[in-house]
């Protein structure tokens, strides 16, 4: 029965790991590898409209290099930003 165990905490640990490369340990969104779905899950006011935009703009023009070019984005201004602040990583 152990190995049936140590087959499902395999199982459970895949998707954690998978997670973790969008967002950080304090659950910031990495605006540089998150999919559209974790941009408007983990964003406040991003809904899927503005999460494909920024996916589609860092497809163009590539990594974004500090949180502010998120104001190049269609829709996405400088308050919008200052409220995820603190959601935010590179």
């Amino acid at each position: 029965m152990s190995a049936d165990k140590g087959t499902t905490t395999a199982a459970v640990k895949a998707p954690v790991s998978a997670t973790s490369k969008a967002q950080s340990s304090k659950n910031r969104v990495n605006i540089n590898s998150a999919s559209a779905t974790q941009l408007a899950n983990g964003l406040t006011g991003i809904g899927a409209k503005k999460a494909q935009a920024i996916v589609e703009f860092r497809s163009t023009h590539g990594k974004f290099k500090n949180i502010n070019e998120l104001s190049k984005v269609k829709g996405i201004g400088a308050e919008l930003i200052a409220k995820n602040i603190e959601r935010i990583a590179l």
